[in-house]
């Protein structure tokens, strides 16, 4: 009875997450189906889960290489994906690697030295996280301005560089680590970088990964600030250049729709390969000293 009782327990459990699954993946599943479907075909009733006849005219369109006979149908539009695809990719891989480092090195700081008015600092630090991001939105837009930086990718990269949330939960990870080893890394004669790099950093690879997928997403999907600071529509982008789609091209939702799977496909090949080390840091870090 025991035994029965159980596997009606995780046939439960089993039933949630496949409907928990289910409803998230639907959104998907029609976004990517939609992108794939004619113009005519979107609009018909009742809906088509799938479509009678794939076509990619909607990318081809995205990325400036559709044929004659839409460019005369639909109009050529001068919106090119490839480039602000590329521009996402520089400044979501700029924004994470230098804010692993910058964050990893403070983290190190913090967790591993003692110097006057540590804690205070630190206390200081996380009672920032108290102000809303927006209401620093207007200084440094400002004091970007006053340095000649706007409508630069420097204006996207230098607010992304250091984040508190980076370095307190590095900092929480690297307090789990014996001192006795740094100990040991500085009899041997390793200075304070070589024993930050060759020893710290690999054992944090997990909360390394962890926030490498949080920040790569915060900076790929960041819409506002780019929108602020960034006038050229060469520099957009692909979240910005996503939203001019719909104004300017009357809403056309089959765009719309092969643009959102080209902004999203990005974000689950980033979780994929990293979701190991971030299960890994969940499961093994804790975030008490």
């Amino acid at each position: 009875m025991n035994n029965f009782e159980q596997k009606i327990k995780r046939g439960v459990v089993y039933i949630f997450l496949i409907l928990g699954l289910v409803i998230t993946f639907t959104p998907f599943f029609w976004m990517f189906s939609t992108s794939l479907k004619s113009g005519e075909s979107i609009f018909t009733f009742p809906p088509q889960w799938l479509p009678k006849k794939i076509t990619f005219e909607h990318y081809k369109r995205l990325f400036g290489i559709e044929s004659q006979k839409v460019k005369e149908e639909k109009g050529s539009i001068s919106l090119n994906f490839a480039k602000h695809f590329k521009n996402s990719i520089l400044i979501a891989i700029g924004i994470t690697v230098f804010s692993l480092f910058f964050n990893s090195l403070a983290a190190f700081a913090f967790a591993k030295y003692n110097f006057p008015g540590k804690e205070k600092i630190f206390t200081l630090l996380l009672a920032t996280l108290m102000i809303p991001g927006q209401v620093m939105m207007i200084p440094v837009f400002l004091l970007l301005k006053m340095l000649g930086l706007l409508n630069t990718y420097f204006a996207l990269l230098i607010p992304g560089l250091v984040s508190v949330y980076g370095i307190f939960l590095i900092r929480q990870f690297m307090v789990t680590i014996p001192n006795d080893i740094i100990e040991s890394a500085r009899i041997d004669g390793c200075s304070d970088f070589r024993i930050f790099w060759y020893i710290m950093l690999p054992l944090c690879k997990p909360i390394l990964a962890t926030l490498a997928v949080f920040s790569f997403i915060g900076a790929w999907n960041d819409f506002i600030w780019p929108l602020i600071v960034l006038m050229k529509e060469s520099k957009y982008t692909l979240p910005v250049a996503l939203a001019n789609l719909s104004g300017e091209y009357a809403t056309d939702y089959g765009l719309m729709m092969a643009g959102s799977v080209i902004v999203v496909t990005p974000i689950i090949i980033v979780f994929l390969f990293a979701q190991r080390y971030v299960i890994e840091s969940f499961a093994t870090a804790g975030l008490k000293e």
